[in-house]
């Protein structure tokens, strides 16, 4: 019995299982794939204005509550800065210039990753940023909504 167990405790464990890499060409059609998707849109957004009724549909929180949503001005928004509007954009939804520039952030470095440079990852974020993000977008749809805050509300 000293044997077996002797022999169990012997043995080595398993090598941890390894996940084979995807290969470059998956990651690279889905960076193309999401240029050209972005694009894509923004094409759309730019060439179809939002201030004009009929092109999109309302938003559906604003059409049940009457309050604004964290979202609320986020298309008109992106129609200004698509035509250089950066201050026009602020006034429509601030969260949405925030945004875009980390998205355009995240693509950069995306590409750069790819092209075999170091920069940062989304998973390198730490989770109480994005904590902190969650709770700053619902305080931001909190305060567009109270009187006193009509600044942060869509123009």
């Amino acid at each position: 019995m000293d044997e077996e167990r002797a022999s169990a405790l012997d043995t080595e464990p398993a090598p941890p299982a390894t996940r084979s890499p995807r290969p470059v060409r998956a990651v690279v059609a889905g960076f193309v794939a999401t240029t050209v998707g972005a694009v894509g849109a923004a094409a759309v957004l730019a060439s179809m204005d939002p201030n004009e009724p009929g092109h999109y549909p309302s938003c559906p929180f604003l059409s049940l509550t009457s309050l604004y949503c964290p979202g609320c001005g986020s298309l008109r928004a992106g129609h200004a800065l698509l035509h250089g509007d950066v201050v026009g954009a602020v006034q429509r939804n601030p969260f949405t210039v925030f945004a875009v520039a980390a998205l355009v952030v995240a693509w950069v470095c995306w590409g750069l990753r790819l092209l075999g440079r170091d920069a940062p990852h989304p998973s390198q974020v730490p989770a109480r940023w994005i904590w902190v993000l969650l709770g700053a977008v619902l305080l931001f749809g909190v305060l567009r909504n109270l009187p006193g805050w009509t600044f942060l509300s869509p123009a």
